[in-house]
């Protein structure tokens, strides 16, 4: 996997922001996501006792969401935790387990953030612009904004709104069960972001993709063995 923009992840907390701010225009938030054959979920645990940030991404077929290949990768954790900021902390070690992988996803479900962001940058738009790879944000809470109640209805969405934009939705993916936050991330149109979301998930909350990859990446798969660098099942 070839990168479409690199910086420095050795930065204060004022030069990430201006790399969010320069990305920022890179940004697509229309849809060119082309034919998904295989989709792909990442996630990012922290162990504080070692400083190791351990990120994780799932492969599943589309639409059968069948398990393709899993990548997780374990580095030295580099930038402090900052709100707003997350993708400086998470992306370095998730960009290296995308590099691993035989299969590359044709489309990306980040845990966190994307256009709803205080600069309209999170994770999953930054993951985006750099990889070229088309992104959706699924949040499992709110960062910013305002919105009504989502219907208590399967796939029934309702805007999230932040300074008079429409920034995200919150999508209800089970009746009677808290909602997600649907975000932009890149090369996906909302609407279009909140029907992926749907069509990856199954019989819980999250989406297949970012459930699987949040259990790799905070160690609950009882069957995957640590190395320092990275494993692949």
């Amino acid at each position: 996997m070839e990168l479409q923009h690199t910086h420095s992840w050795d930065v204060s907390t004022a030069e990430a922001r201006a790399i969010q701010q320069r990305l920022r225009e890179a940004l697509i938030t229309s849809d060119n996501v082309g034919k998904v054959d295989y989709v792909a979920g990442v996630d990012a645990g922290f162990d504080k006792r070692r400083n190791l940030t351990r990120a994780a991404v799932s492969v599943l077929s589309f639409p059968g969401l069948e398990p393709v290949e899993d990548s997780v990768v374990c580095m030295p954790t580099r930038f402090p935790y900052v709100p707003g900021l997350l993708s400086f902390r998470e992306i370095p070690a998730v960009v290296e387990a995308l590099q691993t992988l035989r299969q590359l996803p044709d489309l990306i479900l980040c845990d966190g953030q994307g256009y709803a962001h205080p600069r309209r940058f999170g994770l999953a738009c930054h993951l985006g612009v750099i990889t070229g790879l088309p992104t959706i944000g699924v949040a499992k809470s709110r960062l910013l904004g305002e919105h009504d109640e989502p219907p208590q209805k399967r796939g029934a969405w309702v805007a999230l709104s932040d300074r008079d934009e429409v920034v995200g939705a919150v999508l209800r993916t089970r009746v009677k069960v808290k909602p997600v936050y649907v975000s932009i991330g890149h090369r996906v149109s909302l609407a279009t972001a909140c029907d992926y979301t749907m069509r990856c998930v199954t019989r819980y909350r999250l989406p297949e993709t970012t459930r699987r990859a949040d259990r790799l990446a905070s160690q609950r798969d009882q069957r995957l063995k640590e190395k320092s660098n990275n494993t692949k099942q």
